[in-house]
């Protein structure tokens, strides 16, 4: 999580937008006109942030052609989409001579929070079948769905793949119907231009009605087709991220999304050396570099995927590019702040320790533990297993090649597993990873989607499975950790700004984990502004010195921010206190809003505590009372603003 060693504080502000709330991925029932015969192959894809989607479909005609969309609520009786509905053009090229036909995508814009929506792709009198998707509040909590290596094919049966994969989008939608990304570990498919697997693959209307954040896997990327079905945003296809350095034949390319308050980037891994043609990994870790300078600020968290996993325990734990990327990336990743990196590739579930520049961050933590706290620069990498059952790995043995970097050596606290892994598991049956994303920390959990029986291809085929349907069925969890984000030396403040509504207002505190949560502001009555109130965490201040120095602590605020939207940090206001008496502190004076006064609040510095010269030696504790007050213009969304605490003394 993003955090500076001083306090932070939030609010929160977002556009009030209009529309009609149903449940995220409510079915649409076929209007009563005929389908289109020229578009097949529709997916729905994540957008650049939560008010996009980007759709790609396949079309028989080279014309133009475009996504159709507007408000379910509009519809007519029969599923007519009303005059006002908005259109966006959609561009494309010719696929590949395999593939047949030509490949479209268009990007919609616009969207409006807590809404369902309807699209449909094509032309006019040539229409797709329509489908529907739903928005949720661009603020706050969300969950996203993961998952591992759908490799429809890879069994030799595409029928029997695409029944388990289609199983776990069902068993893992129903549970999670308010899921709001569906994320990809690489792999769609078997063989990267066979239209037959791309087509089982996207046989659910899941993948219509849910946004797909795709990931290239190595079974990907040995052709177009990738590209042809899966636009992305804010994609740089420069060569340096295809594995050849070229990309005429092949797929590649790295690109990022900034979801609610979580910036994802998302690596074409098949890239690692420079060898190959590509720019390898050292071009990726420049991405992330740049991409977070330039957007970390925009969100609280921070998750990476890529398909190789670099901490997994199954065939692929051992491959040499993996040792590669295993050297290559983990330091980076932890100066850089990165909180989550999820992968795919070795068909087997493993949750990491906490790495912290290729080590285990702390070495107190325990297998399985079930709550972790990332000190600085602690990282947890996910890898998930097949979510289709098209292909299991076995969990291999840990050698004695050693336990930081490249090593692949065994976990002293638990022998039979890597050093690296927390949890390893391998049953033999489908999965998913659920992530809620929390205000203040991450919950993640491997969740069963499947038993030994069917849909299950590798173990209808022949494949031993050890899983027990009666304790671990459908649905039951294999492993969840919860992890706390590192905040620093200091404290971090949030409150949340509500959608005003005329005679309605509500404010919340939430203050977990070293957060100082101001909670939901409220409009006063009869008034032109939000106010909100809470605590600093309280501060002791200890002095033993022999010299009875002079001493005081002051601090600081700047503007509330949320990405672009800010206000000035001189709407909050303090009145300083003692908890506790000791080492001669008196408090600081009071300072007021500076909504109140004009003046400039906590903005510029201010005195929490102090004591003169020749005070008694020992303790104190300071507290302050938080008073922030600001106009009602301020736009909905989840501020926050660091406080800076300085000591000093002669």
């Amino acid at each position: 999580m993003r955090t500076n060693h001083r306090h932070r504080l939030a609010v929160s502000a977002t556009t009030v937008f209009l529309g009609v709330s149903v449940a995220l991925g409510s079915g649409l029932a076929t209007p009563a006109f005929a389908d289109s015969t020229t578009v097949s192959a529709v997916i729905l894809g994540v957008g650049a942030n939560e008010a996009q989607r980007i759709v790609t479909w396949y079309s028989t005609v080279d014309v133009a052609q475009q996504v159709q969309v507007a408000p379910t609520a509009k519809l007519g009786a029969n599923g007519e989409f009303p005059a006002d509905a908005v259109t966006f053009a959609a561009t494309g090229a010719a696929n590949i001579a395999t593939s047949g036909g030509f490949n479209r995508h268009s990007t919609i814009t616009g969207l409006q929070e807590n809404t369902s929506y309807s699209y449909r792709v094509g032309s006019a009198g040539d229409w797709s079948t329509a489908y529907a998707f739903s928005t949720q509040d661009f603020e706050g909590d969300y969950d996203f769905l993961f998952y591992g290596d759908p490799q429809i094919g890879a069994s030799g049966n595409v029928a029997k793949d695409q029944a388990g994969w289609t199983d776990t989008l069902d068993v893992s939608l129903t549970a999670n119907p308010k899921a709001e990304l569906l994320v990809s570990g690489g792999d769609q498919v078997e063989t990267a231009n066979t239209e037959s697997q791309w087509n089982a693959f996207l046989a659910s209307d899941k993948l219509r009605q849910y946004p797909w954040a795709a990931t290239i896997g190595n079974h990907d990327v040995g052709g177009k087709a990738y590209e042809q079905h899966l636009y992305t945003p804010n994609t740089d296809r420069s060569t340096a991220y295809y594995a050849d350095g070229k990309g005429t034949a092949t797929s590649g390319g790295d690109y990022w999304y900034v979801y609610k308050d979580t910036l994802f980037i998302d690596l074409n891994s098949n890239s690692y050396a420079t060898s190959q043609g590509g720019g390898g990994d050292a071009a990726h870790v420049a991405y992330v570099t740049d991409v977070i300078n330039k957007h970390g600020s925009e969100a609280k968290w921070t998750v990476l995927v890529y398909h190789h996993s670099i901490y997994s325990a199954a065939s692929h734990a051992k491959d040499a590019d993996n040792k590669v990327r295993r050297v290559d990336f983990p330091a980076t990743f932890s100066k850089l702040g990165v909180d989550l990196v999820l992968q795919g590739h070795d068909h087997v579930y493993t949750r990491s320790y906490l790495i912290k520049n290729g080590a285990k961050a702390n070495p107190d933590e325990q297998p399985g533990q079930s709550e972790v706290f990332a000190g600085p620069g602690g990282v947890l990498y996910v890898t998930a297993n097949s979510a289709s059952g098209s292909k299991y790995y076995d969990i291999t043995t840990p050698d004695s090649s050693g336990t930081s970097g490249a090593g692949n050596g065994a976990d002293p606290l638990k022998p039979e597993d890597y050093w690296y892994n927390s949890v390893q598991n391998q049953e033999h049956v489908r999965s998913y990873v659920k992530v809620q994303v929390r205000n203040d920390k991450l919950v993640v959990e491997d969740v069963r989607s499947g038993t030994c029986a069917a849909p299950n291809a590798s173990v209808e085929l022949g494949l031993s499975c050890s899983n027990d349907a009666a304790t671990k069925g459908v649905g039951t969890v294999v492993d969840k950790v919860t992890v706390h984000p590192y905040h620093g030396d200091n404290q971090d403040i949030q409150v949340n700004v509500p959608a005003l509504a005329p005679g309605e207002f509500g404010w919340t505190i939430d203050g977990q984990n070293g957060l100082v949560d101001l909670g939901t502001a409220a409009q006063q009555k009869d008034a032109f502004f939000l106010s909100a109130d809470g605590k600093i965490n309280p501060i002791k201040v200890t002095d033993s010195r022999r010299t009875l120095s002079p001493w005081a602590l002051s601090a600081s605020v700047g503007d509330f921010a949320d990405a672009a939207k800010s206000f000035s940090g001189a709407y909050l206001g303090w009145s300083p206190y003692l908890v506790t008496k000791g080492a001669g502190a008196t408090a600081g004076s009071a300072v007021a809003s500076g909504y109140d006064n004009g003046g400039k609040g906590l903005s510029e510095s201010a005195v929490l505590g102090s004591a003169a010269q020749g005070h008694a030696r020992g303790s104190a504790v300071l507290g302050a009372d938080l008073g922030l007050k600001f106009p009602d213009s301020v736009d909905k969304g989840n501020y926050r603003t660091t406080l800076t605490i300085t000591a000093l003394s002669s």
